[in-house]
């Protein structure tokens, strides 16, 4: 931004907040933009290029990477850094005020000044639109927003929102330039006006294109002069048959387990072509959820029962070829507050001693029937292959007789809406890397599972307690609760915990600066030699 205006000071009570950071960080070691372009290919769709209108993983790396948040987070980190903001904080003593100045030199890719009428415009045009297949669900606590100068923007909230930094750090808090968007309706011509590291210079049916953004001005690193994305429409093959060629530098989203498990093996062992394995951690999860209004599913011994039987292990090996690790509890490893509600319970391995005895208590004394019901096309190519292994697990106790339905995602999303079914597989790539965004979804008023469980304790106690604690370490005791109730309750059982994996060419570089528990993939990190 151009206009340099005296900005008035956070109040004195800010609390939480996030500091200032100055500079403009595009280029890597040899200048903005002038490395090598790179071409990364996957399974997954961009869906939308209007932030208003996407909520999925494809979709959320062209507004991660074009579009500029007030806060971002930084590679390898999970506390949420200024971006297009300045600085960033609390101004008041219970979460419910949140204040942000801008930067001063912040412009679109169009040449047009980025102000704080394009923060409030971008916010309010998502919740206007409120699109189904849009973010407008992550910003529901926003009551007003203010916007007293061309640099000062003032949220007031509806409610105590302490993960409000978090969210806005996502794809839905992307700013849009409110002389190129409609205030009312989404944008349908593929094109994008962003101030982030990247522009799209032009987006199709099996590749979108982009170039470095020279007036950025921000914390990202560029390490290459563009970044073409290619799609291979859930083709598998196809994707590592191109990776192998060198048809695409990348390959990320959507290698099974086998391929990678075997790929990191010849790489290991120098059989690898030219390529490698390169992983990070990941805050994906996969839990099995049960509908607890189903006369079977529904009743207490028979969860218990399917909790002492899991092997988390055997399936993490034998299915995902150790790409995945067992999970314990419904907040994963290396979120604030994760504990291992579900290993101090049941432990880690079958007990069918104990998941008698729960039947029994129940006066079940004949094989559970029980449908597991599962739709690979959208949690993985692996599912459907992982429940018929916990089928078996079930199975081999002589305790259960189960079996697995695989369905289309529109008909399992129908299924799980009318309460159909009462045992079903539930994938969950967080928008944000707090614990809020694995409870508040799952137990909240409202929650995404749609199987009838409510815990007024939850509800009414612990979750508002750590909506209003901005410092999220001392919201741990009131998660740990949580987590303890859900592995007494058993509204859901927690399966496993994934990785990121992404193949490339030995030439490629910084790709692991892209593959971590923030789920952003950030493009300027990665670098190509010729």
């Amino acid at each position: 931004m151009r206009f340099r205006a005296p900005r008035p000071a956070l109040p004195a009570v800010a609390v939480a907040l996030t500091g200032l950071l100055g500079g403009c960080a595009l280029g890597g070691d040899d200048g903005p933009g002038t490395g090598e372009p790179v071409v990364v290919g996957m399974t997954d769709a961009v869906l939308a290029t209007d932030p208003a209108g996407g909520y999925d993983p494809g979709s959320w790396l062209v507004f991660n990477n074009v579009f500029q948040s007030l806060l971002s987070f930084p590679p390898g980190g999970v506390e949420p850094q200024p971006e297009a903001a300045e600085q960033c904080g609390f101004t008041d003593r219970v979460s419910q005020r949140y204040t942000c100045t801008l930067r001063d030199d912040l412009t679109f890719s169009n040449g047009d000044e980025l102000t704080a009428e394009d923060v409030r415009f971008s916010f309010e045009r998502t919740l206007r639109i409120d699109d189904p297949g849009g973010p407008a669900v992550l910003l529901s606590s926003i009551d007003r927003i203010d916007t007293p100068d061309e640099h000062t923007v003032t949220f007031h909230l509806n409610r105590p929102d302490a993960a409000f930094p978090q969210k806005i750090a996502s794809g839905a808090g992307s700013i849009v330039n409110h002389r190129e968007y409609p205030a009312d309706a989404l944008r349908t011509d593929g094109r994008a006006v962003g101030s982030g590291a990247y522009t799209l210079e032009s987006y199709g049916e099996n590749e979108a294109v982009f170039g470095v953004n020279a007036d950025y001005r921000g914390p990202a690193e560029v390490r290459n002069s563009g970044l073409t994305l290619r799609f291979f429409h859930g083709d598998q093959g196809a994707l590592g048959d191109a990776v192998a060629d060198g048809g695409v530098d990348v390959a990320y989203r959507g290698l099974a387990a086998t391929d990678i498990a075997e790929l990191g093996a010849a790489a290991r062992s120098g059989r690898g072509d030219g390529l490698k394995v390169v992983d990070g951690s990941s805050a994906e999860a996969q839990y099995l959820v049960f509908n607890l209004d189903d006369p079977v599913a529904g009743r207490q011994g028979v969860r218990e029962a399917v909790a002492w039987l899991v092997d988390r292990s055997a399936l993490a090996r034998d299915v995902y070829q150790r790409t995945v690790e067992p999970l314990y509890s419904v907040v994963p490893a290396g979120i604030t507050g994760h504990n291992t509600a579900f290993y101090d319970t049941y432990g880690d391995e079958p007990d069918r001693g104990r998941a008698e005895a729960a039947l029994r208590a129940e006066g079940i004394t004949e094989p559970v029937e029980l449908t597991l019901w599962v739709t690979p096309t959208r949690f993985g190519p692996d599912t459907e292959a992982a429940f018929e292994h916990l089928a078996a697990q079930l199975d081999a106790s002589g305790l259960f007789d189960a079996t697995v339905r695989s369905v289309d995602a529109d008909a399992f999303a129908r299924g799980v809406a009318d309460g159909s079914y009462g045992a079903y597989v539930r994938g969950w790539v967080p928008d944000y890397p707090d614990p809020d965004n694995f409870v508040e979804p799952f137990f909240g008023p409202d929650n995404v599972l749609n199987n009838g469980y409510h815990d007024e304790r939850i509800t009414e106690e612990l979750i508002p307690s750590t909506e209003r604690q901005p410092d999220r370490a001392e919201t741990v005791p009131d998660y740990e609760e949580i987590q303890d109730i859900v592995a007494e309750d058993l509204p859901l059982i927690p399966i496993w915990q994934g990785r990121q994996f992404a193949v490339a060419a030995e030439s490629v570089s910084g790709l692991q600066w892209s593959l971590d528990a923030s789920t952003v993939f950030r493009f300027g990190e990665i670098g190509r030699t010729s």
